[in-house]
């Protein structure tokens, strides 16, 4: 199945809901002097994060960079809630991660934080609605209000034609799409992206970044991950991890990134 339909490079919006220009007020997420240890063995630990200080203003775009275990993805999930800091504290929205219980922390992630991963996690069964709309479900949305929803957001992300097509019915770049519009069903604070054109072709790589470039413009805080440096150049800045730590903050040129996009600490390195 192509994903070149001229529809698919259209001018949607990729609009939101809710007050998009009230999130750009303060930081959408504050990392202090974070650490991360893992033990491999009774004798073996291994430090994937050391002193990592980060802020995300609100309606930033953040790419981080870096070679293979150097960071990126543990950074990626201390954010999300799906790990909690060695030491050190990650806020989000202003609520403070590590205090809350595991429930507090699913309640976090289901309200102010949007998921989009390599994979894509797509659950097989269900249609795009569907999967766009599943989120929701934990919220209390009825059924009707879930899939209008969906269908709104696959519109946005040029899906409008694919409400009923089951992920096997999809081209890779549509799935991925359909990622996207299933983390931004809820309206959350912050769109975190894990490799998000990794298992895509360049062409449809574009796409998919385009799409996130509309997220942002209409007031979602991005931070995304990525190995490959022109994507990462779609953000407004760079960070660069190495060995755990932050290297360098690199501001991106031509992308407004001199306004709000927080501030990083790299340390005496």
């Amino acid at each position: 199945m192509s994903d070149a339909d001229a529809h698919e490079d259209g001018d949607d919006n990729a609009s939101q809901g809710g007050d998009a220009r009230a999130r750009r007020e303060g930081d959408a997420v504050v990392v202090r002097d974070v650490e991360k240890r893992y033990r491999r063995t009774d004798e073996v630990t291994v430090e994937a994060l050391s002193s990592v200080s980060l802020s995300l203003a609100g309606g930033s775009y953040t790419a981080v960079m870096g070679p293979s275990g150097s960071g990126k993805s543990t950074l990626l999930n201390l954010v999300g809630g799906l790990d909690t800091p060695t030491a050190g504290s990650v806020a989000v929205d202003s609520t403070e991660l590590s205090s809350l219980s595991e429930p507090e922390r699913a309640r976090v992630r289901g309200e102010e934080v949007g998921f989009v991963f390599q994979t894509f996690n797509l659950m097989p069964r269900l249609t795009a609605a569907e999967n766009v709309a599943f989120p929701l479900v934990f919220r209390g949305v009825d059924r009707a209000e879930r899939l209008d929803r969906a269908r709104e957001l696959l519109a946005d992300v040029g899906l409008a034609d694919r409400t009923d097509h089951r992920p096997n019915e999809l081209s890779g770049g549509q799935r991925q799409r359909v990622a996207i519009a299933r983390a931004l069903a809820g309206d959350p604070t912050l769109v975190l992206a894990d490799e998000p054109t990794g298992n895509v072709d360049t062409g449809t790589g574009d796409r998919v970044m385009s799409v996130l470039r509309r997220v942002n413009d209409a007031g979602n805080t991005i931070l995304l991950v990525t190995h490959e440096r022109h994507i990462a150049e779609r953000a407004d800045r760079i960070v660069h991890l190495r060995d755990g730590e932050i290297r360098d903050v690199e501001p991106v040129e031509g992308t407004g990134s001199g306004s709000g996009s927080g501030e990083a600490t790299t340390g005496d390195r």
